[in-house]
């Protein structure tokens, strides 16, 4: 691989990640903030979390704000899903590279998280998206069946979509 290709995806991946922060941690202090909720952003390692007052919310409070977040980058992945077309046709490498690192990124890791990893990291959002409707499981099952289905949508369209592109 040429050095410019390299930096090319690790910016790209570098970008998309910083999207998904933006986007997903983004929407947790929008709906903080709507509430009158928001105490403040934490930088955590390489991560970042939106601080709340959780004794000023009710149950139904806190499961929006811990659901919003999936909901945006879902919405975002899929916005990107359908301009696929023409961010493969730009003549930029990079703005092809940044469309394909944000879309995966975005399809994957709210639903591959929200179905078995937040377990390892004391339960995240998961633990406010859990006070609605549905018990834990019903959630996992949830993300679990959005995880296959966006699994199925890079396979199918959007990594031969980019490989096509960069060829």
């Amino acid at each position: 691989m040429q050095e410019n290709a390299k930096l090319r995806k690790w910016c790209a991946l570098l970008i998309a990640i910083i999207a998904y922060y933006i986007i997903h941690e983004g929407a947790h202090a929008i709906t903080a903030l709507f509430f009158g909720t928001f105490e403040r952003i934490q930088m955590l390692g390489l991560g970042v979390q939106v601080v709340i007052q959780t004794e000023l919310m009710n149950d139904w409070q806190l499961g929006v704000f811990s659901i919003i977040s999936s909901i945006a980058t879902l919405f975002v992945a899929y916005l990107l899903l359908t301009l696929t077309k023409n961010i493969v046709q730009t003549n930029s490498k990079l703005i092809k590279a940044i469309g394909y690192y944000t879309t995966f990124t975005l399809l994957l890791i709210d639903p591959i998280y929200m179905t078995f990893l937040y377990k390892f990291v004391g339960g995240g959002d998961m633990n406010g998206i859990k006070l609605l409707w549905l018990p834990e499981l019903g959630w996992q099952i949830i993300y679990g069946i959005i995880a296959i289905i966006n699994v199925l949508l890079i396979a199918r369209y959007v990594y031969p979509a980019y490989k096509k592109a960069f060829n």
